[in-house]
Parts: C-alpha cells; structure tokens; sequence
C-alpha cells in the first residue's frame, strides 16, 4: 500500500481513489471509498501503457465478464464493470497474496494448504463443467482472506508476470506457470489448469515452486521433460500434488475430485474456526486497520484542484483521440501476414519464487518460437503449434470483438482502467455454475449481459501465407479458450433470477441447446435459483411433464419446465413432503398435516382434506410420510391415541388407571377420486406412535412394504434379531396376506421388488434376489470389500445396480449375470449413488455429495458428468446437499440446494 501519485486518478466513476494498492503486470489496483463512508473498494485498472491496445480492451473485458458469471463462492461479484471502461471495482476484504504470505511466514500448514487447493478446485470444477479453461492461477493472483481463499483472475491477461504492447499494437504476455502441452505448443485444456494448481499447491506447501523457478527458458525444459521434486511435500499431499503435475493431461485428476481430496466437507466447511497461521491473521488484521483509517487525499478537498488528469476526464470514458508516438498503430487485419518475429529483450521476465514483479512492466523478453497472432496476444516462451482445423469447443470460445474483424481506427489511450479486483470475498449469492449465465442483476448502468452466439470460423484469406493458420489456431486456443472461454456454453438461456415472475413475453420453450463434445455435459436448457432468503426446496415433482413443483418450509412453487420461469408461488402449501399429478387437472401435495390440490395453473388450493377432524373414526391423526403411490392411489400410516378405561374394579380392590392407547391404520386413497379406498388396522410404532412404511414392490394384486428402522418398537427390533420384516397387502381389500423375512435383508438395508415376484436388496458386500413367494434366494452377485449395494432401479430385463465403491452396473433381473460395470470417477466413500433413470429408459443417472454422471443404460457408456461446487459462502452456510435427479420428459432436472438445471437427455 502506498500514497497516490501524481499521475494515478482520483475517481473511477462513484469511487474516490484513497491509495495504491497493489501491481500486476496489467493492473494497478487502487483502494478506494464509496458513496457510503464504509464502502471501501479495491478498483482495478488498467495501465496506461495498455489500455490505449484494441487487443487489450477486449481481452479485458472478457475476462471482466468471467468474473461475473463465477460471482459467487470464491469469486468475489464485481461492484462496478463499466461496459466502455477498462476498470472492474469489488468489495474490499482484507487479505494477503499467496506470495506475500510465504514472503512474510514461508510454507503453510498441510490443513492451510488443503483449504487453499480446495477453495480453488471448487472453482476451477464450475469451469470445467463446461469444458472451458481458466488459466488464472498464480501465487500473486490467489489471496488468503480470514475465512478463506480467494481468486482473482480470471484468464491469462490476469494471471500474467509479463504483458506489453508493441508499435503494431500487439499485445505480448507472459505466463509465470506454463504447462507441458503448452511447452510442445499444444491445445490447453481444463487439465492444464490443474497442473497449475499442482505448482501452485506445492509452492504454497514448500515455498519453492517445483519446475519453474529459474530463468524462463530452463524452467519451460523442465516443466515439458524433468520429474518434479516433491520430497518436501508432505507426505499426506505428495501422491496428490504429483497426480496433478503429470506430463500427460489424461493422468491428472479432475478439478472436482481434487477437491473432494482435499477437504471432502468443502474449503468452507474446513475453514471453520479460522485457518491462517497467527502470524498472516495478525498481518491480515493489521492491514483491515490500516484501510480503515485511510482518508481521502487532501487535495480532493477542493474538486477543482484535484492533480492528474482523471480529476477532470472521468476514468470511465471512452478512449478519445491520441496523437505522438504513445498510441499504437492499426491493428492488422486478420489475413495479413503473421508476425512470428521474437520479441527482443532479455528473457529472464518470470516471476521470482514469490510471484513478485516490482515496479512497472518488466523488459521485452526473448521468445524462440514463441507464436505471433496478427491482431490480439502473443504468449511468449510456447512452441508454435502445427495448423490445424478448429475444435467446436474452441469456436465457442472466440469472442464476439475476435470474430468481428479488425477496428478501423486509432483508438486512444484511456486513463487506467481494469480487471476484477483483488480482494473476493463471497459476499453475495453464488452464480449458476455450469453454463455460467450471467448473475440476476448487471453492475448498475450497464445493460444485463446476454450469451454470445455461436461465432464460425472466419474465412481464409487467399493471400494469407502459411504461417497464418498455425497463428489462427494459437488465436483460437490460447487467446479465445484462455481468455474467454467461459463464454463456452454460456449458451441459449441465462440463469433466471430469484424473483423473477413468468410473463406473456417468457410463455416460450427454451432454444435448443447446443450439442457438446463427448464426456461434456449437455447445455442446461435453463436454470432456476431458488430465492436465497428462503430455505432451499426440501421435495420436488413433476406434473405431467410440464411443471415443476417445489416445495419447502416457506411454501410450493410452481416452474415452467419448458423455459424454467417461476409461474406461481404459494405460502399456504408450505411443508409438502410429496408432490403428484392428480389426473390432468390438478396437483396433488402431501404434507405432515392435510392433503392439497392445486391448479397447476396458479397454484390456487382447490382441494383441502386435514388429517385431524376429517377422517372418519380417527380424530387428530398423525400421518407419517407417503408410503408410496401407483396410478391414481397413494398409500400411507397414520395414528391416533384413544384412552382405555380401567375395568371397573372388584370390591374390595383399589381402581385401576385409565391407559392412553395409540392405535394405527395403513390407509390406501385415489387422489384423483379424492377418496378412501380401504384402511386396515396395524401395529403400531415407536412414540410417537405412527409406524412409517417404505413401498418395496407393487404387482397386480399385492403391495409389500417394509416398516422405516426409526419407527420399530424395541419389541420390533427383538424379534427381529437384525433382520427386517416386509409385509404383503391385498391391494383391493387391505387384507395382510403375509409377514416375511428374507435371507440377511437388514431393516435399513437397500431393497427393491418388481412386478414379476422378485425382491432385491444388500446383503454385506453381495446383492441378492429373492422369491418373495418361498422367501428363498434366486441369484447372488458378488461384490468387492465394502461395496455395499445402494437401491437398485429395475428397467425391463436389466437391473441397474450401485455401490459405494462409487460404481453403477447392469444385471440380467431373472439370472443376476453381470452386464456391465462402470466407476463415477468419483473418490470412495459415503453413500452408494442414487439411480435415476430417464423418461426414455436410454440414460441413467447417477447422482452424490459430488456430481452427477450420465452413462448409457445399454452398455454403460460414460456419456458426461456434472459438477456444481455450489454456493459456498465462507459467512454462511456451506451447500453440501448431494444432487437429486428427477427425470421430466425428454429431460432431467438436477438440484443442488437452490439451483436446478434442466439438461435434455434421451
């Protein structure tokens, strides 16, 4: 932090500038106040020597853009982002880079180190939902906060040691990480900015970067051929860092399984109760004092008298016309020849092992091979790719300014100006990962931002020599991907914010999504966020594949399964536990006290039953939740307590006592008749009484179900000596046709029965098949140690299977052979996936605490996988619910705490 200089401005925009802050090879970040005496605000602006550069601006703003769409978590959202400015404002928090952190204490605790490379996969696992690459990691760009990392940059302009503009109006930048495939002059992809992460994982544990401290040149031979040295490591991170720092982009491990390595609970989850070492908190806090008391500079006392020329040009206008050697020439159009030429200048340009670059922009560097692009970025110290066509994925990625075509004329220089600021606290609402659609609301001003088209490749030029499309393709990859390449599936529908309410104007379906590379997830067609004042939606629905109905502790509300508004919400349906279509006019919610019906329509209850005065016989009855439904009919328990008088005592003895009784009911209902079926008398369970059912299997004539383990009496839980009962109902009459036991089927094991007889369910390691009519087994399929079987899904002769070896499979229903097996990639441990199988039996869908892969039913092929981080907000609550999958038609909607997505599926 230093005083302001001469030549620095004093405003940008609603901000006045109190100080400098901090220097990146592109920025200069300026402390500066609000409105509002306690908004303090890092601004970020470009430098001088940069802003006036065509190439510049628009990578700028690019980048400014990435940072919109990640706000959120780790991402601090931008206050202010001018649409014709070159300068980003956030809210301040007080924090240390990651290199004056080990500058001030040296390496960081293993439990420091953990919390910091699961903070940072969290956010690098949204991005590569997408298939997009960040390349926005280095010790400067990473800040260590109170209660949690953050991060900075959001590309390579950000991440830069070194960038310069030359007469020709080139822009040439220096990364301080490169990667192996960058090195051989190859495409990067989501794995290069995990080989980044293991460098920056093992600086922040070691204080060294493996690889490439040293001049620039030795350091990309080493990164491209040498073995890193890890011994310093700790040995509980080593076996992780080394995964990342693979030669080979197929053997590093992806950014979401990192995370979940590092602290399966989440970065904010093993951040509680504080995570810096004493000495970087006290610096931290140190510098918080020292923000705090900054006043404005005297001389902005008077407006008028104010220094610099910002005092009298707002910092946030469009450049204006420049004269003498400071403004660059025309930026070449795209057919002229490349200029391959090395930049001259000495080459030592890299960071040290801080990440420190002092003073202003470093000397040209020497670049031997380095690639040239005629009209925006060279990256310096990377071999020249061969040409070759364009990836899909890659002109997704090419900004809308790139695909335009060359500026015709001189731009001007502009007053500094800049990316996203410093220090990202997560303050606000995480934004949709994934698609990265921009936040509900645009920085005040400026117009909400739309997804960019699909832009094509542009024509070849005839003269264009033979260098042109190896620099095209540098263009593509490094310039677009690198830069702006979250705009890759940013795609047909943005996130629809909280409050927003359908409209004549929205009665539409979504544009269809664009297709996706394989192992890429689908395009969300839409994605809905829940408002964050209220708690996120406990139970989910469909109606007749076109409403979403969620409900909550708040309320039930309704969503456009075609375009993914919010139609209608309603408070007096709070608390459903269970949402149905009750024929085509109505939808049907259950909740702890009533029954409801809506009108799918507006939400409107037009239906009421309660369950303490309208049951005939049961006054005041507790139901437990649905037991389940098929058609029309829902079946479910419900209890009551009557008072049992004492018989009339014989003379001569003492009166007995009046004893509370409770009895219970298994009640079948048609929801659509709004009528009861039948009810037979049961016993009842643990106090409160009401025994809760769990449906196993529906067939033509009979029902089993199997008594939740919570609500068995003690008595219950004794005579079944560790085993569970299953009870058969006459689905006509009621009648109990039998109580069973099958083979080791425990009562909270996992079980499943079909229409054809057959029960299925764990038993140890191994799932078996029973004959519920003999009660003995029909087939065993093996597993492994601890592959405990989760509920299986039945669809046709195939049984999917899964396990908590992470592991989903098929199996013939009638001899249990093995059909295939396949791993969600996802690190053992927890709960065994849950299944869901789309409408069109083709995809299943496997969900847990970490992300949700798609394989084909058939044959098990992995089709995709998605991944949400979720809000993780340091000063809230950590979202750790695992996905739920809900299959609608021709698509599934995926939920995460608040947020759903819709991907069409098969």
């Amino acid at each position: 932090m230093e005083a302001l200089r001469q030549d620095d401005p004093r405003h940008f925009g609603p901000y006045t500038v109190l100080a400098r802050f901090r220097e990146t090879a592109s920025t200069v970040h300026y402390l500066a106040r609000g409105a509002d005496a306690d908004d303090i605000a890092v601004v970020a602006a470009a430098r001088p020597s940069l802003a006036a550069v065509p190439a510049f601006g628009r990578r700028f703003q690019s980048e400014a853009r990435t940072a919109e769409r990640l706000a959120g978590g780790w991402v601090q959202p931008p206050l202010a982002a001018p649409a014709d400015g070159l300068w980003t404002a956030a809210a301040y928090v007080p924090a240390l880079t990651l290199a004056e952190a080990i500058d001030l204490a040296g390496p960081l605790p293993e439990r420091a180190v953990r919390i910091l490379g699961a903070g940072l996969a969290e956010t690098l696992s949204r991005v590569h939902a997408t298939g997009a690459v960040l390349q926005g990691l280095a010790p400067g760009t990473v800040l260590l906060a109170e209660d949690g990392p953050r991060l900075t940059a959001f590309g390579p302009l950000g991440a830069a040691a070194a960038a310069e503009a030359n007469a020709s109006g080139q822009l040439s930048v220096r990364l301080g990480y490169l990667t192996p495939e960058q090195v051989d002059g190859k495409d990067v992809g989501p794995a290069s900015d995990l080989f980044v992460l293991g460098l920056l994982l093992a600086y922040a544990a070691t204080g060294t970067t493996p690889l490439a401290d040293g001049p620039a040149a030795e350091a990309a031979e080493r990164i491209a051929h040498a073995s890193a040295e890890l011994d310093s490591v700790p040995d509980e991170l080593r076996d992780l860092i080394a995964g990342c720092l693979a030669k080979d982009p197929a053997d590093r491990p992806s950014a979401g399984s990192v995370a979940a390595e590092l602290a399966l609970e989440g970065a904010a989850g093993l951040a509680k109760g504080g995570w810096l070492p004493e000495r970087l908190a006290a610096s931290v806090a140190d510098q918080a004092a020292r923000v705090r008391a900054l006043r404005v500079p005297q001389e902005e006392a008077d407006p008028d008298a104010a220094a610099g020329p910002a005092a009298t040009e707002p910092a946030d206008r469009a450049p204006a016309p420049a004269s003498g050697p400071a403004a660059p020439a025309d930026v070449r159009d795209s057919s002229a020849p490349e200029d391959v030429r090395p930049v001259s200048g000495p080459a030592d340009g890299t960071p040290d092992a801080a990440g420190h670059r002092q003073g202003g922009l470093p000397a040209p560097a020497s670049a031997d091979g380095d690639v040239g692009d005629s009209r925006t970025t060279r990256f310096l110290g990377t071999a020249s790719p061969a040409p070759r066509t364009d990836r899909a994925t890659t002109q997704l990625a090419v900004p809308r300014e790139l695909a335009a075509g060359p500026q015709a004329q001189h731009p001007e220089p502009v007053r500094p100006a800049a990316p996203p600021a410093a220090p990202f606290p997560p303050s606000a609402p995480a934004a949709q990962p994934h698609t990265y659609t921009y936040p509900a609301a645009a920085p005040q001003g400026a117009p909400a931002p739309l997804p960019l088209p699909v832009q094509p490749p542009a024509p070849a030029a005839p003269a264009a020599p033979a260098a042109s499309p190896a620099s095209r393709r540098a263009l593509l990859t490094v310039v677009a991907a690198g830069a702006a390449g979250l705009i890759v599936g940013g795609g047909a529908v943005a996130a629809l914010g909280s409050g927003d309410d359908a409209s004549a104007a929205d009665d539409k379906p979504a544009p269809k999504p664009r297709s996706t590379l394989p192992g890429q997830a689908p395009e969300p067609s839409w994605i809905y966020t829940h408002p964050t004042a209220e708690p996120a939606p406990v139970t989910s629905g469909v109606w007749e594949d076109k409403l979403l109905v969620l409900t909550g502790t708040t309320g039930a509300t309704g969503i456009d399964l075609r375009t993914g508004r919010k139609l209608w919400q309603r408070a007096d349906a709070a608390g459903a536990q269970a949402v149905l279509a009750a024929g085509k006019d109505l939808c049907f919610l259950a909740s702890p006290t009533e029954f409801l019906w809506l009108s799918p329509k507006d939400g409107q209850v037009k239906h009421r039953l309660r369950f303490v005065d309208q049951f005939t016989g049961v006054p005041n009855m507790k139901v437990a939740p649905l037991t389940g439904q098929s058609g029309s009919v829902v079946w479910f328990t419900g209890s009551h307590t009557v008072l049992v008088k004492a018989p009339k005592p014989k003379k001569g003895q003492k009166p007995g006592k009046d004893t509370q009784v409770v009895k219970a009911y298994f009640f079948a209902y048609d929801i659509v008749l709004r009528k009861e079926l039948w009810r037979v008398a049961v016993p009842a369970g643990r106090s409160p009484g009401t025994p809760a059912y769990r449906l196993t299997a529906v067939r033509a004539a009979d029902l089993v179900v199997r008594q939740n383990a919570a609500t068995l009496t003690p008595a219950d839980v004794t005579a079944g000596k560790g085993k569970a009962f299953f009870r058969c109902f006459d689905r006509k009459t009621g009648k109990l046709l039998w109580t069973r036991q099958f083979g080791a089927l425990t009562p909270a094991g996992a079980v499943l029965g079909d229409e054809e007889g057959r029960l299925y369910g764990g038993v140890g390691d191994d799932l078996q098949a029973f004959d519920t009519a003999t009660a003995k087994p029909v087939w065993t399929l093996n597993g492994t140690a601890a592959s405990v079987f989760g509920t299986p899904v039945p669809a046709g002769k195939l049984l999917h299977t899964t396990n908590r070896n992470q592991e989903v499979g098929a199996v013939d229903r009638a001899t249990g052979k093995l059909l295939w097996r396949r791993s969600t990639e996802v690190p053992l441990g927890g709960n065994a996936p849950a299944l869901t199988l789309s409408s069109g039996a083709r995809t299943l869908l496997a969900a847990d605490a970490s992300q949700v892969t798609a394989f084909a039913a058939a044959d098990g092929r992995r089709l995709w996988k998605f991944q949400d981080i979720g809000a993780q907000d340091p000063k809230g609550a950590t979202v750790s619910a695992p996905y739920r999958v809900l299959a609608a038609g021709k698509a599934v909607v995926v939920q995460r705490g608040a947020v759903f997505y819709a991907f069409p599926v098969e």
